[in-house]
């Protein structure tokens, strides 16, 4: 399912033995654009810390209830290694992170999960997969952050970060919402992360080797549009790109 970023926080977090907060934000990296913590707002229970949960604790997100429901207890969740408010998510950080939980590494192997290009639940293949010589070095961002960036088409600029979109599956982000309202009234559309060509995290800026009219011809995206398949898929049309559920389809018969 694909869920706007906004629209997720504020969902109470649902451990295995009652509520620990609501989401606040999300770290995503920016090589694979995949979420890799969801920051959840603990309230007065683990004050000055922040508490990261890896997509590998979140079981279910439910719409109707506005909840996501995590595979992990409060104990084992405040046993975690503690990172304070004011603190970056260092690799150190991240190999204690991991290692308390038991969880393969997401950066350990040249996919989107580190040996897997997607995520694996089933803790055997964990243990069977080799860790490859091609890892790499994550560098991550908020989506708080992030939002408000200005988005640099081929002939100049078009508009802003606005939201994120993230597959709930895969906890990839699918499309950035990007408000060109200073250029056109109110139109809003989507552009998709492999369609960026670089981000300058100095100037705020994402690039994407498109022109203006191009992205301005593309299907429009309001508050009530319905990501379906067949919105996708126009959407890919437009930029004559190839969707990603069918590289992902490729990539899943090939796993197994």
């Amino acid at each position: 399912m694909l869920c706007k970023a906004n629209i997720l926080k504020g969902y109470s977090l649902e451990s295995l033995n009652g509520t620990i907060g609501k989401v606040k934000e999300f770290y995503f990296d920016d090589q694979h654009w995949t979420i890799r913590y969801l920051v959840a707002d603990t309230g007065t229970w683990l004050t000055g810390r922040q508490v990261l949960l890896s997509p590998y604790a979140l079981v279910a997100v439910n719409t109707e209830q506005q909840s996501i429901e995590i595979n992990l207890t409060k104990q084992q969740i405040e046993d975690s290694p503690p990172l304070g408010t004011d603190k970056p998510v260092s690799r150190q950080y991240e190999d204690a992170y991991y290692g308390f939980y038991g969880w393969p590494t997401y950066w350990g192997g040249p996919y989107m999960w580190g040996a897997y290009p997607f995520m694996v639940h089933d803790p055997e293949q964990w243990r069977a997969a080799t860790c490859s010589e091609k890892a790499w070095d994550p560098y991550l961002r908020s989506t708080d952050n992030v939002t408000g960036h200005h988005i640099q088409a081929a002939d100049g600029e078009i508009g802003h970060v606005a939201d994120f979109i993230i597959d709930d599956e895969t906890w990839t982000i699918r499309y950035l919402i990007i408000d060109t309202r200073n250029w056109w009234p109110g139109k809003k559309v989507l552009i998709s992360p492999p369609w960026i060509e670089r981000v300058s995290w100095l100037e705020s800026k994402v690039f994407v080797n498109l022109p203006r009219e191009t992205i301005k011809q593309a299907p429009e995206y309001t508050e009530e549009s319905l990501l379906t398949r067949e919105y996708e898929a126009g959407l890919h049309r437009h930029y004559n790109r190839r969707g990603y559920w069918v590289d992902e389809q490729t990539g899943k018969k090939h796993s197994h």
